[in-house]
């Protein structure tokens, strides 16, 4: 069930697309839409003379009051916006540098259902928003929608995909794409290269169709070689084969210095598709 959609906010034209897709999920599961707003502050540490002074000390807090308020004209152009939204909606504001956002964005995820954001790395993506998206999706215990460039938002989610792998993380982002599953006219269950996945048996591909078919969706169990091909590929073709609305996938990844990095068939579709995406850690 999805009643609480937060969809991020950085105040540039990208924003419009991100929230028609918020917004039309919400028109279909009856959901508030909340548009957090994580308003970048200058980082003054790294750029602080080691010797201070008064005039130093007056620079730096003058561009942190200007990015202020940048920020709050931004949230008052959003709010606007939101004014015409057909949902329940609120707009809010988030200040700080990106550790900070990147935490305090996290925390907003677990007291929400879906967290709607922009595909990460892409060239015009600044890193700071790339290290967002991975402490959401490794640390705020909620799915994410994410949204490829240009991608107008679907009337309705008829065709979904799950490439499905035998694990934690694939089960948790089917059990959050559930709303969407049954609402799906058509769910095609892709495994790629069965005989090397984790389960190793056919028999339990076909048991998680037989759960999904309880939620009264049409299922397909695809078994597909990846014949040398990207994983990633192998999904985005079947995907693109069946038109699909959503992707839904697990997101893996590993620590390194207490971060979490994304990486493989992950991040491989988190680069290349354009279609929407739910995944979940």
């Amino acid at each position: 069930m999805i009643k609480d959609v937060l969809v991020h906010l950085v105040g540039n034209a990208e924003d419009e697309l991100r929230l028609a897709h918020a917004e039309a999920i919400a028109s279909a599961t009856a959901a508030r839409v909340t548009g957090l707003f994580t308003n970048l502050l200058p980082d003054l540490v790294p750029i602080t003379p080691m010797d201070g002074g008064a005039a130093a000390a007056g620079v730096l807090a003058e561009l942190d009051a200007e990015a202020r308020r940048t920020g709050e004209q931004v949230q008052q152009r959003l709010a606007g916006r939101f004014a015409r939204l057909s949902v329940p909606n609120e707009v809010r504001r988030l200040d700080g540098t990106p550790g900070r956002l990147a935490n305090l964005a996290t925390s907003e995820a677990r007291r929400s259902d879906l967290f709607v954001a922009q595909r990460p790395y892409d060239d015009s993506g600044a890193a700071s928003w790339n290290d967002l998206f991975e402490a959401v999706l490794f640390g705020g215990g909620r799915s994410i929608y994410v949204v490829p460039p240009k991608r107008r938002p679907s009337d309705a989610f008829r065709r979904v995909l799950i490439a499905w792998r035998d694990s934690r993380e694939t089960a948790r982002a089917v059990a959050e794409a559930a709303p969407f599953i049954e609402k799906a006219a058509r769910t095609s269950v892709l495994v790629v290269d069965p005989d090397e996945a984790a389960s190793g048996s056919s028999s339990l591909d076909l048991d998680i169709a037989r759960h999904l078919e309880r939620y009264g969706t049409d299922v397909e169990v695809n078994l597909v070689g990846s014949d040398g091909r990207a994983v990633s590929e192998v999904i985005l073709d079947q995907a693109h084969r069946m038109s699909a609305d959503l992707v839904v996938m697990g997101g893996y990844g590993h620590s390194r210095a207490r971060q979490w990095i994304l990486g493989g068939t992950s991040r491989d579709m988190l680069e290349r598709s354009d279609l929407p995406l739910l995944m979940a850690h």
